[in-house]
Formats: C-alpha cells, structure tokens, sequence
C-alpha cells in the first residue's frame, strides 16, 4: 500500500473519532480541533482558523451555526464536511497543490461543472429548454475531469445547470468519487424521497437550493407553485437532517426581500446553513440592465451581509463584497467552469473559453493564455471592493478579449463587452464612487 495513502487514511481516522468526541463537548474541545487544523493547515489559512477560533463562544452565532453543522445534521454528512472538506481539502492537499503550484500550475479550491443544460423548468429569461440530452457533457469527461482535479489537490466540486437532478447517473459520480465534496446548484423541485435517499447514502453533497424570495417573487419568474415545492423539499431534506443551502440572485427587485430578517430567518428554519447571494449579471442573450442592483444597493447588501454574519447561525457568502477576503477576483485561479459543452471558461459569469477539455488535460485547460494573462492582472484594482473585470473593470475584459484568441461559449457573448460598454461603464463609475470611501476606511483590515 502505498505509504503517503496509508498516512492521510490514519489522519481521517484520528480526527474522525476527536470530531465524535467533539459532538458532546462542544465550545471547549472544538476550539482545540480548530487549533489543532489550524496548525497542519497552509500559511495563507492560518488566520481564518485564527479568526473561528477568537469568535468561538457559546452566545456568539457562529457557534450556533457549528452546532447546526456538527450536532444537528446527520452523521454521514458530517464526518463527510469534516474529512473531505477540511481535513482533505484544507490540510491533506496542500502537499499536491504546492508540488503543482511550484510547477507552473495554478490550483483552483474548486471546480464548477455543468454537466447538463437541460431543465424541468421553464423560468422567464431562460432557455435551458432549449438543450437536449445529447448536448450534456459525457459520464466518463466528468469523471475524467474530477480524477485530475483530485490528483492536483482539488476537494470541492460544484455542480450547476441547467438543473443536476436531472441526470440519475450523476449519484454514480459522488459515489465513486467519495473522498471528495459536491455542492449541487438546484431549482429544488426534484427534490424527493428517493433523491434524499440517495444523498443520504453519500453524504458527500450539499444542495444548495434556488429561490428568488418570497412565493410572489419566485413564481413569477420560476413558475407557479414553484415556491412551494421548494419549501417542501427543504423540508424533506430538514427531517432528514440533511444540511442544505439556498442560493438568491440579487436583483434592483428583490434586495430589500432576500435580505431581511424574514426571509433569513425562514431558510435558518427551514435548515439551510449557507446563503449564497450573487449580483444579476447582464449576461445571455437579453442582458436587462435595470435589474443590475444600483451601486448603493450593493453596499445595502454589505451591511446587510456584515449584520447577519453577526448576529444569525448562518454561513453567508456575497460573492462581491467577500472579494477583499480572497484578495479580488477569483477566475481562472481559485475556481474554474467547465459548461456542458467542455469549455474551461475563467468565471461563471465569463463566456469565453481558449480550452476545451475534450481535447486537453486539466492541467493544459490550467495554464492557457487566457488564464495565464487574467492571473496576471488580477487584482484589478487596488480597491478590492471592485474585483469584477465585467462590470466593474470593463476594460480589462475588453484588453483580455483583443488580447487572446479566446472563443465565445454562448450565443452574444460579445453583448456585454461591446454592445452595453457605455452604460456598464458607466455603471462601474458609479460603483467605484460609492466604494472609494468604503475601501479607504477598511484596507487596513485586509492587508
């Protein structure tokens, strides 16, 4: 057996037995845990283990939420969140992803995949059913895809759509794959009992459930009674202590209703330990610009951000506002997309591509051009408050697209980076404005 196997599986073992002991001493042993991860974890993690341990009281909403995830939830999930996620991702790896990074190759923390387009619903604005099933991406380029992440140090996989409970075939995936973790970006609605049978024998998986706000919100775009059966699967999934997210795109509309006391009291409620908030992007084929939350909306959503890490048991991410915690834009370095047709695109929100995985390594996709050169640039700007090269640094999308020979991943691309250049611009003027002021008064925090 090969020995460096032999040593990660002993460590597993050990820490899985402190985390069951941990489980009924709760404040006071796992802040040695956190201690004792902290010290076999990178440099550059050292300070948010530093950070989890300072912040540890029994009043304190963090340790709420630890106990939602530690005591609440079931034990599969738990150990699988502990070793795969921590242990695995934030301590075993580190070994391969500074051999890779010593290399020349740059390892994302995760790997976003779409492996389907297609959809059981019909939301406004989408055209997801539009996509056959022989467009998906294939079983084996999937599986081919996360070996090789696996073999850089990649632990967290994120799986989008279109809509991933479509594809049955996927369980086949977490399962074979169970030293890893997947969360799953759904529309909620084939959310059952069979499906939670199945995540419940994994283990490995996260859903993270979709939702535009309240019943009149959703169903009007998402469908009639859509809501609803949201709400229900978050149930299904709540009695059987599976833990789960929601995720909210924020728009001019809907702000005010995702982000108040009601709405996150309610998914704390219904179970969700995680809410992922990201801006509307005026991407696709019809980019509808006055859905861009305006720049003030987007400091709201800080300080509405900043009050509910504080005072509610939940792990909120603002894919913006957390920018300076990661120092700016996170494309092509610590995460990549991979769509449906195997182009490796930077960011989610990016359609261009230089590399297809069809007819190339991870490691090739890696180190394009087009990544290389975005790696290069980043951060931005010295604010970084200001990650985003689309809406708030639009010439360096542009200098990136006359720059390298990247190709477009979806139909009108371009629209963003020329057709609406005026008003984005425009538009990133403002933001910068607003968020001078807020930068000078906080960098120090972040140096």
């Amino acid at each position: 057996m090969n020995l460096s196997n032999t040593r990660e599986n002993f460590i597993k073992k050990i820490s899985l037995l402190v985390l069951r002991f941990v489980t009924g001493h709760l404040v006071k042993d796992l802040k040695i845990i956190i201690v004792l991860i902290g010290l076999l974890a990178s440099k550059k993690d050292k300070d948010f283990f530093k950070r989890i341990r300072k912040n540890l009281t029994e009043e304190s909403s963090q340790y709420q939420l630890y106990k939602r995830i530690l005591v609440d939830s079931n034990p599969n999930f738990r150990d699988k969140i502990f070793e795969n996620l921590l242990i695995q991702g934030a301590v075993l790896n580190q070994k391969k992803r500074k051999r890779e990074i010593e290399n020349g190759i740059e390892v994302p923390a995760t790997i976003l995949i779409s492996p389907t387009m297609r959809c059981n619903l019909s939301c406004s604005g989408c055209y997801a059913s539009d996509y056959t099933k022989n467009e998906d991406l294939e079983f084996e380029l999937i599986d081919r895809i996360i070996q090789e992440g696996k073999e850089i140090g990649v632990a967290f996989y994120t799986i989008l759509g279109g809509e991933p409970f479509i594809r049955d075939d996927l369980f086949d995936i977490y399962k074979k794959h169970n030293d890893v973790f997947f969360n799953v970006f759904t529309n909620g609605t084939m959310i059952d009992e069979n499906i939670v049978k199945k995540l419940t024998e994994t283990g490995n998986i996260i859903p993270t459930l979709s939702l535009e706000g309240f019943q009149e919100e959703t169903d009007q775009r998402r469908g009639r009674e859509v809501y609803e059966r949201v709400l229900k699967a978050m149930d299904i999934l709540n009695a059987h202590k599976i833990p789960f997210g929601y995720s909210a795109t924020v728009t001019r509309k809907n702000i005010n209703v995702i982000t108040n006391d009601e709405f996150v009291d309610m998914m704390i409620y219904r179970g969700a330990i995680i809410g992922w908030y990201f801006l509307y992007m005026p991407i696709g084929k019809n980019p509808v610009l006055s859905l861009m939350p305006t720049p003030e909306q987007r400091l709201f959503l800080k300080e509405r951000r900043d009050y509910i890490r504080a005072n509610k048991p939940l792990f909120i991410i603002d894919f913006w506002n957390d920018a300076p915690y990661v120092g700016g834009c996170i494309a092509a370095k610590r995460y990549i997309h991979i769509n449906h047709r195997g182009d490796v695109e930077p960011c989610i929100f990016t359609h261009f591509a230089q590399a297809n995985i069809k007819n190339t390594s991870l490691k090739d996709a890696l180190s394009c051009q087009f990544f290389k050169e975005i790696r290069g640039m980043q951060p931005y700007s010295d604010n970084l408050y200001l990650p985003c090269m689309l809406i708030d640094n639009p010439d360096i999308s542009r200098q990136l697209y006359n720059k390298c020979e990247v190709y477009p991943t979806h139909e009108k691309a371009t629209c963003l980076l020329f057709d609406i250049a005026s008003e984005i611009d425009k538009y990133a003027r403002e933001v910068k404005e607003i968020y001078t002021e807020v930068w000078e008064k906080e960098k120090v925090y972040f140096r």
